[in-house]
């Protein structure tokens, strides 16, 4: 197979729908392109956020579950996302940050610079410089994850051997591994096992991988449930198509095709400015936009 190159998106699970713009849009100044609902709750908004350009590697969703319980951080969910920003551009984000209010800590969690940051919901993010300067400090898409393991070994196993991810080296606490693509995205493992998560308000609910379009998809499918992987059958998300499965230290992944893409029902220059139906509830449009809290965007 195939090595996967990069990651295609990230879900995650937080609360008012409002705020999530807010922060994402107004203080991380990522561009709205897409509100949607829960293709298994159509009375739950899901809204996606990527950087200005809308590139591949730089996709981040939301399910918006307003009335939730917070969920507990650990094994089987992504315990940071990890967000690439120019090279020298710390210094920027250091005092945007701090003049929206949003406390912040100065670390090396990937060898590297980074900012680490709560988002509105207890979302755990981080801002982590490049190696190339940019002529704006916007954030340029992810640098990686934290994935927290029930059994770091076998998670490490099925990334190198399954994925085809690369060995990057360790910290006192972390493995990392490095996707082979140009945008080389890494994923920290922490050595230690992660004590069991719970879905719920600020955790992340699966990583997605990006594979090239259903053929590959298929193949992708055929061959991880040769390795006795539990590989869902193919589900159309009408900006792509997904399979998911658990790795064996509980955290989900979907590997997520690279088109249609996000400008098959909007165009790019409006994209995320009107609610987008899947086609099976677009009959129930009325029904369903009442039910939903209003967006100011």
């Amino acid at each position: 197979m195939k090595a996967i190159t990069n990651i295609h998106h990230i879900s995650a699970i937080v609360g008012d729908p409002q705020e999530t713009v807010d922060f994402y849009r107004d203080v991380l100044n990522l561009r709205f392109i897409k509100q949607t609902v829960n293709y298994d709750d159509e009375y739950t908004y899901h809204l996606y956020f990527s950087n200005q350009s809308v590139d591949s590697g730089s996709i981040i969703t939301f399910f918006n579950w307003k009335n939730a319980h917070h969920g507990r951080v650990g094994s089987g969910q992504v315990g940071t996302i990890a967000f690439r920003i120019p090279k020298g551009s710390t210094s920027y984000w250091r005092d945007r940050l701090t003049q929206f209010g949003v406390p912040i800590k100065e670390t090396k969690l990937f060898n590297q610079p980074t900012l680490e940051l709560l988002d509105v919901h207890d979302l755990a993010l981080a801002l982590v410089e490049s190696n190339e300067f940019f002529e704006t400090p916007e954030i340029l898409g992810f640098h990686g994850a934290i994935l927290l393991s029930a059994n770091p070994k076998a998670t490490a196993h099925t990334l190198t051997q399954d994925l085809g991810l690369a060995i990057a080296g360790s910290s006192t606490n972390y493995d990392y591994f490095y996707t082979k693509g140009d945008a080389r995205h890494q994923i920290g493992i922490p050595k230690q096992p992660s004590a069991k998560g719970r879905w719920g308000i600020g955790t992340v609910h699966h990583i997605a991988w990006s594979v090239l379009d259903e053929k590959e998809q298929t193949q992708w499918h055929d061959y991880l449930s040769q390795q006795h992987y539990g590989v869902t059958e193919i589900k159309n998300r009408n900006y792509f198509q997904a399979i998911y499965f658990q790795e064996p230290g509980n955290v989900m992944f979907e590997l997520a095709t690279d088109g249609p893409g996000f400008t098959i029902d909007e165009p790019f220059e409006t994209l995320g400015q009107r609610l987008m139906l899947p086609a099976h509830f677009e009959s129930r449009r009325k029904e369903i936009s009442a039910s939903l809290p209003k967006l100011n965007i």
